[in-house]
């Protein structure tokens, strides 16, 4: 019985060399370009959304602050209680920060997010009536709540999109396929929104944080199991059939 192989080692010497003819011509943002990775993503992640365990605008605030530098399956662990003893923004609100840091701790950064949930949840009770607003500007103006935290909620909750969802792997992964050459989040959504039709701006970050945690990890990526190896460049590549890019960095 033949015995299943592996794929063979990227050899980075042999597939970076091109002809400058072919190097010229590619554009990494063509819209026939962009169009494939959608499809493919589309076809890998038909149902890709928010990880982040919710029922209303309010727990998905809540869970969004509480996802900075931590994990969805953390928060996801934390929250169940947090919203059994404080389900609306009122409860929240009278409590002080120090109050709620034991609650959170799990998640890390724990005073910091204890301040801006008690912020935010003020900030909800105090200028919007108790209710979550629906506009980008009216979640900056709450604690704790940048643009990668309000294009959540708009896009999960309210399904508006208004700009991109940039986190870590959507941060890495754009950068991996050059859909953006930026380091900076917010300059790495602007070029997003260049190049992703508008109707995809929300499923697109829902599909390629999937496609981070599945496969292309932050070490390691698994190339020979993903859907968009051929149409991949990235540097750090651990298997490829296609030439390699020196400036395709995560």
């Amino acid at each position: 019985m033949p015995t299943a192989q592996s794929p063979p080692k990227l050899n980075k010497a042999s597939v970076r060399k091109t002809d400058s003819a072919s190097k010229k011509a590619y554009n990494p943002t063509a819209p026939d370009r962009v169009r494939e990775i959608l499809k493919r993503l589309d076809e890998r992640y038909p149902k890709a959304t928010c990880a982040l365990t919710h029922k209303s605008a309010w727990e998905l605030l809540v869970a969004t602050i509480l996802s900075a530098q931590c994990t969805d399956a953390t928060v996801n662990k934390v929250t169940p209680e947090l919203f059994r003893k404080y389900p609306t923004p009122q409860a929240m609100a009278a409590l002080k920060p120090e109050q709620l840091e034991p609650e959170i701790r799990p998640t890390g950064f724990f005073r910091n997010k204890s301040k801006s949930l008690v912020g935010a949840a003020k900030g909800v009770v105090e200028e919007f009536g108790g209710k979550v607003p629906g506009s980008m500007d009216e979640l900056l103006s709450l604690p704790g709540v940048a643009r990668k935290t309000a294009n959540v909620v708009l896009g999960t909750w309210f399904r508006k999109a208004v700009g991109v969802v940039v986190d870590t792997h959507v941060h890495r992964i754009s950068r991996r396929l050059e859909l953006t050459r930026s380091e900076d989040a917010r300059n790495i959504e602007q070029d997003l929104m260049k190049v992703i039709p508008h109707e995809k701006w929300i499923e697109y970050s829902h599909q390629i944080i999937h496609h981070g945690r599945a496969l292309c990890v932050a070490r390691k990526p698994k190339c020979a199991d993903c859907p968009l190896e051929n149409l991949c460049h990235a540097a750090d590549k651990t298997w490829s059939t296609v030439e390699i890019h020196n400036n395709a960095k995560p």
